[in-house]
């Protein structure tokens, strides 16, 4: 069973763990954040800055479990919820041993859940790089809709790429 849950401080070990077994594997799709990012204490100083974002209201940061076992991360960012405009931006990984078998989509799901029914969001966006059809089918199965190409929108992989954004609305926005 795939749940998503916030992130912990308990949850560095593993994080880094994942990371470091997968370097290669995500290495293509994800920011270049140095060899802190392979280590517990690197992933702690990632949760406390996590826990600042909540605390601030503009982030969330949950952990992926598949039957009690963490196996990547799910992410709101750049959340906004004002008056005239209440939206955020969503991110993942999965680890490659959990790829191909519906875990980012179900965890997808249950963050678009915890955007508009928990948050009361009426918009969220995603970006994927070009060629990553994969998240792009994680995206379309929850509903999300492609909206546009931002020309180099984030650098991942050490250079700045362009990406499609997509985005899906709430169904039962105000």
């Amino acid at each position: 069973m795939i749940t998503i849950r916030p992130i912990a401080l308990d949850d560095a070990e593993a994080i880094a763990a994942l990371r470091r077994e997968g370097r290669d594997y995500l290495a293509p799709w994800e920011p270049d954040r140095g060899e802190a990012a392979f280590t517990a204490e690197g992933v702690r100083g990632e949760i406390e800055a996590a826990f600042a974002r909540a605390e601030a209201g503009t982030g969330l940061t949950y952990a992926i479990a598949d039957d009690g076992r963490l196996v990547g991360q799910i992410f709101l960012n750049s959340i906004v919820r004002g008056p005239y405009f209440r939206s955020c931006s969503t991110g993942y990984w999965v680890a490659e041993s959990a790829a191909g078998r519906g875990v980012a989509t179900e965890a997808v799901r249950l963050a678009k859940d915890a955007a508009f029914r928990g948050l009361g969001l009426s918009r969220i966006q995603a970006e994927t790089l070009i060629d990553n059809k994969a998240s792009q089918k994680v995206l379309e199965r929850n509903g999300f809709e492609p909206i546009g190409m931002a020309p180099a929108y984030l650098k991942i992989a050490g250079k700045w790429q362009d990406h499609l954004l997509f985005q899906v609305l709430n169904p039962e926005r105000n």
